[in-house]
């Protein structure tokens, strides 16, 4: 039965109008009537994924003989439009919805079901041959599909997007390290002056801060790559054969290129999402190392006259609408943004997690659509900055030296000769004066004039002796 504009559908609650020009069916369109709540969709890369595992799927139940080839093949074909990104505009279905995902899953299932029917010959709505539930869904639930593709599309993104771009982040920081390794400047604890450093070490520092937090994030792959599908709704496996999982992760693999394996209790999987929690807690972890160093960044390259100014950063684009000539540290400031969301996603990621009840996790649409943003957050903003921050940083190494004579904390190398009281004074009657710790030292001959000059050398002082 058939109106203008739109179709009648039938559901197991009754008739529903769908719009006649969309693939979606009776289930989708109650759930985009019962949740107008933020307009947030599930990302491209998860619609990809659930392409992905609807394929994966449909071959696994072909091979098993339980899927006949004609309506295998349909799905097939339909699902890797799916997983292309060809009917990302179908999935209308908002992230605040059911917190298992039935809604998605069942939106994935209708939409290849219509297409694979489509492709058969027949009309889209019929729900013949393909059916959305008995073929597309055959040996599934949402309980697992959906737990499964959001380990899919996170790792797939971290492997192929986080990963690569922490690691040049990381090089560019070392060969910084490098250039900047014989530019001497003040250090500062406290947000004082500090013993002297080198620029270079500054920046090592920052290098470790990346290589650790790859290192973080490299750790999540062992439980991120376990993925639920074969436990169906409960983690029993109820209605799927046993040898469904084994062949769907084997396709999932191949089109991957990455290394998924079966859950080792599929009841863990499914009731707890603890993995998605240790994966967004490793990407805030990152996102805090991130923000550290912008905003170190910003600090040491403020000014360019008035501030720091011991660095130099690249010039992107006017800084001011009303001051002419300002140049401001944007790049810095959007990573700075872009982390505080992550951190910010991170906390409703453990509030989803606590909320598994008994065999179910009911808050996984939410804990996917934060994980996957904070992994595309991260990896934008960092290449962003390597490229247009980091990789132009310049020293100002005039700014640098200037410093260092100015210090008080000069004193400090002298606390093991003259003991800590008396290079005390020195600082006091120093800062009182306005004079350098140098200048006040030689005057009262504190030490010999050729072994005040060793002991005063900045450059000895960034090292052990």
């Amino acid at each position: 039965m058939q109106k203008k504009g739109f179709r009648i559908e039938t559901d197991s609650m009754g008739d529903m109008k769908v719009p006649q020009d969309v693939y979606w069916g009776a289930h989708t369109q109650r759930a985009i009537e019962n949740f107008p709540i933020s307009g947030f969709r599930f990302p491209r890369r998860f619609l990809r994924a659930l392409g992905m595992v609807k394929l994966a799927s449909a071959t696994a139940n072909m091979k098993l003989g339980i899927l006949d080839k004609n309506s295998g093949n349909a799905i097939t074909q339909s699902a890797k439009e799916v997983m292309e990104g060809k009917f990302d505009d179908q999935f209308m279905v908002d992230i605040f919805q059911t917190g298992s995902g039935t809604s998605t899953n069942m939106n994935a299932n209708e939409v290849i079901a219509n297409r694979a029917n489509e492709i058969s010959g027949g009309r889209v709505g019929d729900r013949k041959p393909v059916h959305p539930n008995d073929h597309v869904n055959m040996g599934q639930s949402s309980n697992d599909i959906i737990p499964s593709c959001i380990h899919i599309a996170a790792l797939e993104g971290i492997e192929n997007g986080l990963l690569p771009e922490l690691k040049r982040l990381q090089y560019a920081l070392e060969e910084k390290a490098k250039e900047f390794n014989d530019v001497l400047k003040i250090g500062r604890t406290h947000l004082q002056d500090a013993v002297p450093i080198r620029l270079g070490q500054e920046f090592s520092g920052y290098a470790s801060m990346v290589k650790h937090g790859v290192q973080r994030v490299e750790n999540v792959r062992k439980n991120l790559s376990e993925l639920a599908i074969g436990g169906t709704a409960v983690g029993t496996g109820v209605n799927t054969h046993p040898k469904f999982a084994g062949l769907v992760i084997e396709k999932i693999n191949e089109l991957t290129g990455l290394r998924f394996n079966e859950a080792e209790n599929h009841f863990e999987a499914q009731g707890s999402k603890d993995a998605v929690v240790e994966a967004s807690s490793a990407l805030k972890t990152v996102g805090v190392s991130l923000m550290k160093i912008a905003n170190d960044i910003r600090w040491l390259g403020s000014g360019p006259r008035c501030g720091i100014g011991e660095i130099i950063l690249p010039e992107v684009q006017p800084g001011s609408s009303i001051m002419p000539g300002k140049v401001n540290p944007v790049i810095a400031e959007s990573l700075c943004q872009a982390a505080a969301q992550v951190i910010g996603n991170d906390a409703t990621i453990a509030i989803g997690g606590i909320s598994g009840n008994f065999e179910l996790n009911v808050m996984m649409p939410v804990m996917a659509y934060n994980l996957l943003q904070s992994i595309s957050l991260l990896t934008n903003a960092t290449s962003v900055f390597t490229k247009k921050c980091i990789s132009g940083i310049r020293a100002n190494n005039e700014r640098c030296e200037e410093m260092i004579e100015k210090s008080l904390a000069m004193c400090t190398a002298l606390s093991p000769y003259i003991g800590y009281d008396k290079a005390a004074k020195l600082a006091k009657e120093a800062f009182d004066s306005g004079r350098t710790i140098r200048e006040i030292a030689m005057e009262k001959g504190v030490l010999p004039e050729d072994e005040l000059e060793e002991i005063l050398n900045p450059r000895s002082m960034t090292e052990p002796r």
